[in-house]
């Protein structure tokens, strides 16, 4: 009985073990097959989609800008005419003035003296004349009678002719101290603003010499611009190539902005370009003429001047977005025509608005890539859609390097 009870044990594990490694081989199979079956049914990688922009050709105002700095159109210098001593000082500093005003009090004492003595001169100088004149009436009838020699009437004339020019040298005197002391009294030659006095009541004045002070003439005022030489080569050769349409130097006009960017609302003149280049910074003088009639504008003051007039042709604009930074310099993310992205290097020259003006490395006819530019790298294969055609657009960093 026991050997028997033996067997059956024997042969019940062998049949249990030979169960269960038939069912983990089926497991196995299944597990697989399953496997398998989940490969085969992943989705495909998706290409990535990207929005271009088509560059595209055009005409647009050609305007250059630089920094600036206003003058007074007349700045004038205050100096008295004649030495004295300095009696009144008879304007407000720092405020308007008008042509005529006075401005300053010369002693007139001295000078009126002088007029005095000059007018005392005229008058002796007169009576000789008279004098000479009836001495030479004289001697003339008598030297018919030989009465007088010739040499008597010779005399009278040189004495009448002596006396006239006396009174001649005296009446140029009264000019000169009469001259003088009108200008005892200094006015504004010119309507302006008017600096502080250099010179106060109780001073020795020199005539011409000493600075009193300076009248500038605000309305108009010039902005002085110092365009480098190299932009104007440049720009020189794009009006030879054509690429540039140029009225003339003198047909340009100014817009300015202040520096708080603040649009100055009158237009300039440019009314003087300077022969030569300024050694000192390799630059040419240009000055433009403005109305100043609310004295927005005041000597020393900096500006930035964009000059108007000039159209550029060919002109290629592309979004900011699009220009991205490399180690070489600017470039942006070109769709090619096997639609897959290609890494092509630019010259962006200036902004217009929000777009960059393109000297190089794009033509008319390239699609540029605007919004998705991180999701890509050169080579890549995508799906371009027009700038906007997208619900969501994607973020992208502003600038970037080739992959």
């Amino acid at each position: 009985m026991l050997f028997y009870g033996s067997g059956v044990g024997m042969v019940t594990r062998r049949t249990t073990a030979r169960i269960v490694s038939s069912g983990l081989v089926a497991f196995l199979l299944v597990l697989s097959a399953g496997c398998k079956g989940e490969a085969g049914s992943s989705p495909a990688q998706q290409i990535t989609q990207v929005e271009v922009v088509t560059v595209a050709s055009q005409t647009i105002p050609d305007e250059p800008e630089f920094i600036g700095q206003a003058e007074a159109s007349r700045p004038v210098e205050i100096r008295s005419q004649v030495t004295g001593l300095l009696k009144a000082l008879l304007y407000q500093e720092g405020r308007d003035v008008k042509k005529g005003d006075p401005l300053y009090q010369i002693d007139p004492i001295p000078f009126q003296a002088a007029v005095a003595m000059a007018k005392a001169k005229i008058a002796e100088a007169e009576a000789r004349v008279v004098q000479a004149r009836q001495d030479l009436a004289r001697v003339k009838p008598l030297l018919a009678e030989q009465a007088v020699s010739q040499k008597d009437v010779d005399d009278a004339v040189a004495g009448d002719l002596t006396a006239k020019a006396l009174l001649q040298g005296a009446k140029a005197e009264l000019t000169k101290a009469q001259f003088d002391l009108d200008n005892t009294l200094i006015t504004a030659p010119i309507e302006g603003l008017i600096e502080r006095s250099h010179y106060y009541e109780g001073r020795l004045v020199s005539a011409q010499t000493d600075l009193l002070t300076i009248v500038h003439r605000v309305d108009p005022m010039y902005v002085v611009v110092n365009v480098p030489e190299t932009f104007i080569l440049k720009r020189r050769r794009d009006i030879e190539s054509k690429k540039i349409h140029h009225p003339g130097v003198y047909q340009l006009r100014g817009q300015l902005t202040l520096m708080d960017d603040t649009v100055y609302p009158h237009e300039g003149v440019l009314d003087l370009l300077e022969p030569g280049l300024r050694t000192e910074t390799g630059s040419r003088q240009t000055r433009i003429t403005f109305p100043n009639p609310d004295r927005t504008l005041l000597p020393g003051q900096f500006v930035k001047v964009r000059f108007t007039g000039d159209t550029k042709t060919d002109a290629i604009l592309i979004p900011q977005r699009a220009v991205l930074q490399g180690p070489k310099g600017p470039f942006v993310y070109v769709v090619n025509r096997d639609e897959k992205i290609e890494v092509r290097e630019v010259a962006a020259s200036d902004w217009k608005g929000d777009q960059w003006l393109i000297d190089s490395g794009l033509k008319p006819g390239d699609r540029v890539v605007v919004n998705g530019l991180m999701k890509i790298g050169p080579g890549a294969p995508v799906k371009a859609l027009p700038w906007g055609a997208t619900k969501a657009p994607a973020t992208d960093a502003v600038s970037s390097t080739p992959q």
